[in-house]
Formats: C-alpha cells, structure tokens, sequence
C-alpha cells in the first residue's frame, strides 16, 4: 500500500489543474491549420502560444513561406473580429485608427473606427509604414487602447497584432524602433519547406482545385474560451529556482560582451508567461527548464543588439542567445 501511495500523490500533483480541454482546443486548432499548412510546426505553435500568454507576435521571413495564410487561418478558427492591414509608405494613422467625421444631424463629431479596432489584427510588411503610423499603432499594442481628441476607447479583448515583415528587402521600409520591438512577445523567423514538405504543398495545392483555404478550416473557439484558457495559464505552478534561471539568462545579455543592448524586465516576463502557456499545451501544470529553453529564442532575438563588431563578424542575435542559455547551469 505504501508504495502505491508515492504514484496517487504524483498523479494528484499533475491533476491540479485541468488542462485537457484546453489542450484539445490546441490539438484541434493544430489539425484544423494542418488542412491546408503544411510543415512550419514551430510557428503555429509559437502563434498558439503567444494567444495563450496574451501577447503579440512579429512574423519574419521572405516573402511566399505562408507568414499571413498561416496567421489568417489561425484567425479563422477563433469566433472573434478580424482585420487585416497593409502597411504602406502612405498609411497615416487615421488609415488605421479612425477619424473624427461631423455629423450634419447632431451637429457633433463622431468617430469612425478604423480597421486597428478588432480583436486579430494582421498587419502585413509593418516596417513599410512611416514613423508616425508606426507609432499610431503602439499605444494600442502595449496598452490595448488608443487615444483620439483626447478619449480612450479600449480595445475589446482578446487584442491580439500580428505582423509580418520581410528580412531581406531594404527598400522603402522604415525599421521599427527597439521600443515598439520589445512590445512584440515573440519574433517568428520562418525558413523555408524542406523538399519533402514542399512536395506537400504543392499535392495540397493541386486537390484543393476550386475550393478556397479559408472554406477548409473550421472556426472552434470563443472570445470567451479565450480569455478562460488565457486566464487558466496564468495559473500554471513555477519553481522559484526557476525564476532564478529565467531572470539569469535575462541578467547575462546586459553584462556579456557580444552585446550593445541587453533585454530588459519585460523579457523576463514575457518568457515566463510564455513558458506557462507552452507547459499547458504540453498537458503540464508547471514548466520545466525545457519550456524556458524553447521560448527564450523567440523572445529575446529581438530584443538584443549586437556590438557592431560581432554584426561585422557575421554572429547573429539567435547564436548570441543560445551561448547564454547553453552557458547557464541547468536548475535540478
């Protein structure tokens, strides 16, 4: 009897919190993707997980990889308004927020909402827009609200921003402040398929025939089940060693000397809470060191800078990060 006692206190540990419906609404939204997404694993995954940990999420990559199928899809199988924008060198903020029009009847000006008042909001190439347009945005992605003739209307949550932009061309974009950086939880990099998944996307593409992908993929969630599941990460269990272990690797990029500009606090945060969305979807109520691992990559590539002598020797942001983490000792 005694030693059956050790396994019912295990199993009462790992029941603590019930994630099975969270983790087939995952499952599901994952075979729903699969209809027409074919490879980029890592990506539908770290765009789960950034809806879970209420965050959002840059999508870098050259163009054709699927960077806004995938996230239009992803879109289509939540119950919630959707909206998409390209970004251009002529968008102004009204563009995207709204304007104040009069109105002849009432003889008062009422304000038009613009298409950034939506619960998913898919904004293509981002770094195509001027400075200003770009920092219209940045009120409503770091405080979900935004001011006009000095009232705030809040964004109706959940308000989630995904954005794209393409790494390689230069011409006519506007590169985004680090501040406005730093409100994206993740950075996606997106390579391409591999020959075989390749082969896939183009058998997928043919049997398609006339059928449109968005007809393929089925809506599941709920702005309500959202927010439950959001609110049920929150209480996902973390060890204090690590805490410890989160805030080092953090600690190490402003003291290490491949570095100009380390992360701040809010990467800290931002890998914590995303560990705890990737352990839920793992069926785990704690996280593990791996979950810290695997998010830290996307979480702090673009937060830091390189010295320009390490850019001048081809090191990249991504190498840099994974030093850090490798150089850490591993909590037990």
């Amino acid at each position: 009897m005694e030693e059956n006692k050790p396994q019912d206190d295990a199993l009462q540990f790992i029941n603590r919190i019930d994630l099975s419906p969270l983790q087939k609404a995952v499952s599901q939204i994952k075979s729903e993707l699969g209809k027409v997404i074919i490879g980029q694993e890592n990506m539908i995954e770290l765009l789960i997980v950034s809806i879970l940990a209420n965050g959002h999420s840059l999508i870098e990559g050259v163009p054709g990889v699927a960077k806004t199928v995938t996230a239009k899809l992803l879109a289509k199988t939540m119950s919630v308004d959707f909206s998409r924008i390209q970004f251009t060198p002529d968008l102004m903020p009204s563009d995207i927020l709204g304007t104040s029009i009069f109105n002849v009847k009432t003889s008062e000006f009422e304000f038009k909402k613009g298409p950034l008042f939506s619960n998913i909001v898919l904004i293509d190439e981002i770094n195509r827009a001027p400075a200003k347009t770009q920092a219209a945005l940045f009120e409503a992605m770091a405080e979900r609200q935004i001011t006009m003739d000095g009232i705030e209307y809040t964004m109706e949550p959940p308000f989630l921003v995904f954005a794209t932009q393409n790494p390689i061309e230069q011409e006519g974009t506007y590169r985004l402040p680090e501040a406005q950086l730093d409100r994206f939880l993740f950075k996606i990099n997106v390579d391409y398929p591999s020959l075989d998944e390749e082969v896939q996307i183009l058998e997928s593409k043919h049997e398609q025939k006339n059928k449109s992908e968005e007809d393929l993929v089925n809506t599941l969630l709920s702005a309500k089940q959202i927010a439950e599941y959001q609110s049920t990460i929150k209480e996902i269990i973390v060890e204090k060693n690590l805490l410890k272990y989160i805030a080092s690797i953090v600690n190490n990029t402003r003291t290490n000397a491949n570095l100009y500009l380390g992360a701040s606090p809010r990467a800290s945060i931002a890998i914590l809470d995303a560990s705890k969305a990737l352990a839920a979807i793992n069926g785990r109520d704690f996280i593990t060191p791996d979950d810290i691992k695997k998010v830290t990559g996307p979480v702090l590539g673009h937060r830091i800078m390189l010295t320009p002598e390490r850019e001048m020797e081809g090191l990249t942001a991504d190498q840099v990060v994974k030093q850090i983490v490798d150089s850490i000792e591993i909590p037990r």
